[in-house]
C-alpha cells in the first residue's frame, strides 16, 4: 500500500510541476534542440550571438567534461534550421599532449568580426584563454591566438560594449584565493587588455561567472553565480571604476551558472536555476530553469519556466536580444544536447518573487 501511495504522490508532484511550467510559458516563440544526434555524447556551456548572417551558437562537446577529446563546436541558424555542429577548436598541444576545451563565449564586433573566446587546460585552475575569429559569420575561423599572459577573456557570459568603445569582459578565477570576480577590458577588441578588480575576497563571498547589466543613468550591475546560496551582485555608479560591496540578492542560487541581458525597453532579464539549496555550501539540482525580469535590477518578477523536469539538469544559459527585439536563449539539456528558445519579451510579465520563493 505504501508503494501505491508513493506512486500517486509522485504523479501528483509531476502534474503540479507540469501545470506550473505551463503557467509560465507565455512569450515563448520557439523551443527546439540545436541538434538531435552528434558524434559526441556530452555537450555543455553554450553561447549565442547574432551576426549579419544570422544566429550562431557554440558549446563544448566530447566524451565528458575535462576529458582531452572535448573541443569547441559551432552551429549556425540558416533558413530556420540549425546546421550540424562543426568542431572549430581543440586542445591539441603537440603530438602527445592534448587538453580539454572549456566555456566558449561568442561576441559579434559591430560591423566587424565574430569573436570566439574559449579556454584550454587540464582543469579550471590551469586553463588558459584563447581567441579565434570569423569574417564570414561563423562559417570559417582563424587560427587560435593565445590571449595576453594572465588574461582569460570572458569566463562564461558575453562581453558588453560601453559607450566609450571599451569592451568589458566579465571574468573570474577559481584558484588558491577562492572564487573571485574581475573584469578584463579591451579598447581594441582583443589586442590590448587591462584588468579591473577583483571585486570580492573569495572568502565572505565566493562568486564566479558574472554577467553585466547596464542602466540609462550610466549605472552598471553584475550578477554572479555563488556558493553563498544566492545570486550575488555589485553595482558601479562611475562607469566601472569603483564597485559597491558584493552582496547576496533576494534570488537563490545553487552553485550553477546564470546569464542576464539588458533589454532595449530598459528592463533586465535573468536566466537561472531558481533553486534554494540546503546547507552553507550551495549545491542542489540544476532544475527548474527559470526566467525573471526586473525594472531596477533589485525587485525581480517570475516570468518563465523553461524546464521543470526533476529527473535531470538544465543549466548554463546564455541569453541575448537580437536587433528585431526577440530574446534568444541557449542552455544545456541533460548534458546531452543544447536547447534553443526564442522569446518575445513584449509578452513577458513578472509575478513578484518574495522571500526567494517562486510564486505558484
Amino acid at each position: 500500500m505504501k508503494k501505491q501511495h508513493l506512486a500517486i504522490a509522485t504523479i501528483l508532484l509531476f502534474l503540479t510541476g507540469l501545470t506550473n511550467a505551463q503557467t509560465y510559458r507565455d512569450g515563448i516563440v520557439t523551443d527546439e534542440f540545436i541538434f538531435e544526434k552528434t558524434s559526441f555524447p556530452e555537450s555543455h556551456a553554450s553561447t549565442i550571438a547574432e551576426t549579419p548572417g544570422g544566429l550562431v551558437s557554440a558549446f563544448f562537446g566530447g566524451t565528458k567534461e575535462r576529458n582531452p577529446d572535448v573541443g569547441i563546436w559551432v552551429s549556425r541558424l540558416e533558413s530556420g534550421k540549425w546546421t550540424a555542429p562543426v568542431e572549430v577548436a581543440n586542445g591539441i598541444v603537440n603530438d602527445t599532449l592534448r587538453y580539454a576545451c572549456w566555456n566558449p563565449v561568442l561576441y559579434q564586433v559591430p560591423k566587424g568580426e565574430l569573436m570566439l573566446f574559449y579556454k584550454v587546460g587540464p582543469n579550471v585552475a590551469g586553463w588558459k584563454g584563447f581567441l579565434i575569429t570569423s569574417k564570414d559569420n561563423g562559417k570559417s575561423w582563424s587560427k587560435p591566438t593565445a590571449l595576453q599572459e594572465g588574461f582569460l577573456g570572458p569566463i562564461k557570459n558575453k562581453p558588453v560594449l560601453l559607450a566609450n568603445g571599451a569592451l568589458w569582459c566579465p571574468s573570474s578565477t577559481e584558484g588558491k584565493d577562492g572564487w573571485r570576480v574581475h573584469f578584463e577590458v579591451t579598447p581594441d577588441f582583443g589586442k590590448t587588455w587591462r584588468k579591473v578588480g577583483p571585486l570580492n575576497d573569495g572568502k565572505a563571498i565566493s562568486a564566479i561567472q558574472p554577467s553585466i547589466l547596464t542602466y540609462s543613468n550610466g549605472d552598471m550591475q553584475i550578477l554572479c553565480r555563488s556558493r553563498n546560496r544566492a545570486i550575488v551582485e555589485t553595482w558601479s555608479k562611475d562607469g566601472g571604476k569603483t564597485w559597491s560591496e558584493m552582496k547576496a540578492s533576494n534570488l537563490p542560487n545553487n552553485n550553477s551558472g546564470t546569464d542576464a541581458v539588458t533589454l532595449k525597453d530598459g528592463r533586465q532579464l535573468l536566466v537561472y536555476n531558481h533553486v534554494l539549496p540546503p546547507g552553507n555550501e550551495a549545491k542542489g539540482p540544476r532544475t527548474p530553469l527559470n526566467v525573471a525580469i526586473s525594472e531596477d535590477g533589485k525587485n525581480w518578477g517570475a516570468a518563465l519556466i523553461l524546464e521543470d523536469s526533476p529527473i535531470s539538469q538544465y543549466s548554463y544559459p546564455s541569453v541575448i536580444q537580437s536587433n528585431d527585439g526577440m530574446v534568444h536563449i541557449v542552455y544545456t539539456w541533460r548534458r546531452e544536447r543544447i536547447k534553443y528558445v526564442k522569446i518575445d519579451p513584449s509578452k513577458l510579465t513578472g509575478k513578484a518573487i518574495s522571500g526567494g520563493k517562486w510564486p505558484q
